[in-house]
């Protein structure tokens, strides 16, 4: 055997790992790809449900809160998950959220009120919370620097399938059978990923830094206060007139107050390294996502689309989400971290324009719907290659705090993109739709080319050892 003046005679080197489902990760792999089509399918599939619900409990006055409320305790979680796995390690976090999550939707499953309804709702939005950023320092753990991408685009497309069946399989559920599947089925389908993947969690505390310290510090009376503010956001962006606008100010200062204090510092200012990263996660988000809520509005409002051809530019999307996703998991890649992300934003403008463009009732519908597909490639391009580089950026003892602090730049972003955007459509829409629309994808688009300049600043001379 060879060795180098590093490497002792006596030390045997392991093989390079083959991939993500070689066989000392392919259990844990599925398990957790498994987890996340689930936790995914579960919000796709209770949007299309709701107004079912809501009708059937008459909770119609409750119906934003059933949205706002796991929002908002998500928030939280993800803060209490980072701490929790920084001390601990991240499988007691995970098995937790698990259970917490499938809780909540056997509570929701089972409501007699659509105020019990909304409180397993609030179960579940913790639950999974908690499960979402421990699965990151799960992958930073176990998984070597050289499979992350790999692991990460799994996870997108873990997202992204659910996107492309999950509402017409909802809709088939509830038009045949009862809503209370939607929430009940899945977990009795969770409970196997779970034991799949258990055996390969196996050493994932192994090294984990125990210091002293409290789940429920500063920092997560931070993220109450600041959860609190989404919750608010998200209510008051589903009313209308002065009380929107108040809710919707109420909320904003609220997040705007606790959000600094939640993420690390000189991520506001987009500053180089780790803060342009956890920004760029909130930017990517807030424009795909809060771009994305308006188009099928506004292809069967202004063009004449029926809802379920509306509908296919979401499955475009998904589709190049996926390829771009699959892409960026390879092994081999002819760019840095940095060009990618700003080719990713670059190519989110230019699905938002094109998609604009379709305001025009000159311009082919198809267009826009194909252009939409443009945005999908850059998501499927941004969120695996920051969620490496949040990884690369942190120590170990760093990742549980890090990995939350990426999610709760995704999570409070896109709340307050959606707040404004949803308050200046309904404010300017009866004046005039057209405005409306260019307003709400305007909004997206210079969210996006920030984005670029945030990916500029992605690269660090510094990395944790």
């Amino acid at each position: 055997m060879t060795t180098t003046a590093d490497q002792p005679a006596d030390i045997a080197i392991e093989p390079r790992a083959a991939g993500v489902l070689a066989p000392q990760y392919r259990a844990l792999t599925i398990g957790m790809v498994a987890l996340i089509t689930l936790i995914a399918f579960e919000n796709l599939a209770v949007t299309t449900a709701m107004p079912t619900v809501a009708q059937a409990l008459d909770g119609l006055a409750l119906y934003a809160l059933a949205f706002g409320g796991p929002l908002a305790s998500s928030v939280v979680a993800m803060v209490v998950s980072g701490t929790w796995s920084d001390l601990k390690g991240p499988i007691r976090p995970l098995w937790y959220g698990t259970g917490w999550f499938l809780l909540g939707l056997i509570i929701a499953g089972a409501a007699p009120t659509m105020e019990v309804l909304v409180a397993g709702r609030i179960i579940q939005g913790f639950g999974g919370g908690l499960v979402t950023v421990a699965l990151y320092v799960v992958v930073g753990h176990l998984y070597p620097p050289e499979l992350r991408a790999r692991i990460f685009a799994a996870f997108a497309t873990g997202w992204v399938v659910p996107s492309l069946v999950g509402p017409a399989i909802a809709g088939l559920i509830v038009e045949h059978t009862s809503w209370r599947i939607v929430f009940l089925a899945v977990p009795a389908l969770a409970v196997p990923a779970v034991l799949v993947m258990r055996p390969g969690l196996a050493g994932a505390n192994a090294g984990s830094v125990v210091k002293a310290g409290s789940l429920w510090d500063r920092q997560a009376l931070w993220a109450v206060a600041a959860a609190v503010g989404v919750g608010v956001l998200n209510y008051g962006g589903q009313q209308s007139g002065a009380l929107q606008v108040a809710l919707v100010v109420l909320g904003l200062t609220g997040v705007a107050a606790f959000a600094p204090k939640l993420l690390p510092k000189g991520t506001f200012r987009i500053s180089s390294g780790l803060p342009a990263v956890i920004a760029l996660r909130g930017l990517v988000a807030a424009a795909g996502f809060g771009a994305e809520v308006f188009l099928p509005l506004m292809l069967t409002r202004e063009r004449g689309l029926s809802p379920a051809f509306a509908g296919l530019v979401l499955t475009v999307s998904a589709l190049s989400w996926t390829m771009a996703s699959w892409y960026r998991g390879r092994p081999v890649q002819p760019f840095s971290h940095s060009v990618f992300l700003q080719a990713g934003m670059v190519s989110i403008v230019l699905g938002i324009v094109t998609a604009t463009l379709t305001l025009n009732p000159h311009v082919p519908v198809i267009v826009g719907i194909l252009g939409w597909g443009l945005t999908g490639l850059g998501m499927g391009t941004v969120f695996p290659t920051v969620s490496v580089l949040v990884l690369e950026y942190s120590t170990r003892e760093e990742q549980g705090s890090n990995s939350s602090a990426l999610q709760l730049s995704d999570a409070l972003a896109t709340a307050t993109v959606l707040a404004i955007g949803g308050t200046l459509f309904a404010t300017i829409y009866p004046h005039s739709p057209t405005t409306a629309y260019l307003t709400a994808f305007g909004l997206p688009a210079l969210l996006a080319l920030i984005g670029v300049l945030a990916g500029r600043r992605t690269v660090t001379t510094h990395q944790p050892a």
